[in-house]
């Protein structure tokens, strides 16, 4: 193979793989920070206590156990979740450049790319976010995971475990092309690296901004998302939180612009440096595969 054609592609397994491993060291990492995010946006009204007073209170009232309350699901999630993304993102990469007739990835591409990627992948995660969302609330009884799933199945029938099926497609949307779009437009304004060292230092910045400007723009999603999982359906009655556009007015009109917010400083602790760990993990891993596979991967 001459120089100028580059390395071959990486098989999707080991593409999966470094999705997977990544998005099980940045949970691990950041669990208790998305906790703590729930009760908040959980908290009705005008009334903050802010991130380091819901964790005091978690670990004074309930133990530091409950920081890790509702870990399962999302562990579980990220094979099917990763799976999905890489898979939506080389489809509708692909896809986008024959329709344009582009021969490589552009900023508008990267940018309709990933939140087509991440439209993909919310049909995947629903219901085990709905899970983790239950088991994180204050106000829980539900004895595990599968407590969750069967009292669901059991009021709600199947379909119960897609509540907020709606709002986690706007959440994912919007996160996915803030992130990915910026990620291609930070990398093109960083000075190109010349060592693998500069290379996984450029990964883990424009992953951070990657991830703090796609938080910026989903949080009032992931607080609507939030609301609506987190109620119990009763018989003949409308619940409070149905469709994310009303839900937004709602909480605008009832709590002020900032209760959109709710949440957005451990959601941001989490998903800006946890989206620089992920990439940087993502980008070490396939390079230890490329290393480990041999020519024609390097």
């Amino acid at each position: 193979m001459s120089s100028t054609e580059g390395p071959k592609p990486l098989p999707f397994i080991a593409n999966f793989a470094a999705g997977a491993i990544a998005g099980i060291s940045e949970i691990l990492t950041f669990y208790p920070l998305d906790v703590v995010k729930t009760r908040l946006q959980l908290a009705t009204g005008k009334s903050n206590v802010g991130l380091i007073g819901t964790f005091q209170s978690i670990i004074k009232e309930e133990g530091m156990g409950r920081l890790y309350r509702g870990l399962v699901p999302p562990l579980l999630m990220e094979a099917p979740k990763r799976a999905t993304k890489f898979a939506a993102n080389d489809f509708w990469g692909n896809t986008y450049m024959k329709l344009t007739g582009e021969t490589k990835m552009t900023q508008s591409l990267s940018l309709l790319t990933g939140c087509s990627a991440g439209a993909t992948e919310s049909f995947v995660v629903v219901p085990f976010e709905l899970v983790k969302i239950r088991l994180q609330d204050k106000t829980s009884t539900y004895k595990g995971p599968m407590d969750v799933v069967k009292q669901v199945v059991k009021s709600d029938g199947l379909l119960g475990l897609y509540a907020g099926m709606e709002s986690t497609f706007w959440r994912h949307l919007w996160w996915n092309g803030g992130y990915f779009g910026c990620i291609f437009q930070v990398k093109a304004m960083l000075p190109k690296p010349e060592t693998q060292q500069a290379t996984l230092m450029n990964n883990l910045v424009s992953g951070t901004v990657g991830g703090l400007v796609g938080t910026m723009i989903n949080t009032p999603f992931d607080v609507v998302k939030s609301r609506i999982q987190s109620q119990q359906r009763v018989p003949g009655v409308v619940p409070k939180y149905n469709w994310t556009y009303p839900a937004l007015v709602t909480i605008l009109r009832e709590e002020g612009p900032a209760a959109l917010y709710k949440g957005f400083l451990p959601k941001v602790l989490r998903l800006a440096p946890g989206g620089g760990v992920l990439l940087l993990v993502v980008e070490f891993t396939l390079g230890v595969f490329r290393q480990a596979l041999g020519p024609p991967y390097i």
